[in-house]
């Protein structure tokens, strides 16, 4: 059986932050910017990046738009959500799969060992390996089946 998988290996390391101040329409512009559906806030504390909440695309519509809110003096920090649910760079991919569940997010920012932002997981991330995981696995039996075949003639 090969290397399980991690947090840390599945990761995008390149991930899209704003900080509480940020304005709603900056961030909203810097998720269209990257093509991205959300952002994570964090503060830069002694040279590392500290997660401190997270906003989506999804939060922006429904917390703003849909209620006729203005958005102009609105910040990150009054709509994010404040208790995010982290993973560990070191955390088994079945470990992530089952917080994600558990929690009811579709995308979880992975830290090191001392709390900095590393990168950031979506359920897209994690449906590909699935999907790659399976393909391998049905490869696998297509081999042994055919190699069966050929035993039997």
């Amino acid at each position: 059986m090969g290397k399980q998988l991690t947090a840390g290996d599945i990761c995008k390391r390149k991930v899209t932050v704003g900080y509480k101040q940020t304005s709603l329409v900056a961030a909203a512009q810097l998720m269209r910017e990257d093509h991205v559906g959300s952002l994570v806030v964090v503060d830069d504390e002694n040279g590392s990046r500290q997660v401190r909440g997270l906003i989506t695309d999804r939060d922006i519509v429904m917390s703003v738009v849909a209620t006729g809110l203005d958005p102009e003096p609105l910040r990150l920090e009054d709509i994010m959500t404040e208790h995010v649910v982290t993973a560990n760079e070191a955390d088994s991919l079945l470990d992530l799969m089952r917080s994600m569940r558990e929690h009811g997010v579709r995308r979880v920012p992975v830290v090191g060992f001392q709390d900095e932002l590393m990168g950031i997981v979506t359920m897209d991330d994690v449906l590909k390996i699935l999907a790659q995981e399976m393909n391998a696995l049905v490869g696998s039996i297509d081999v042994g089946i055919k190699k069966e075949r050929v035993r039997r003639q």
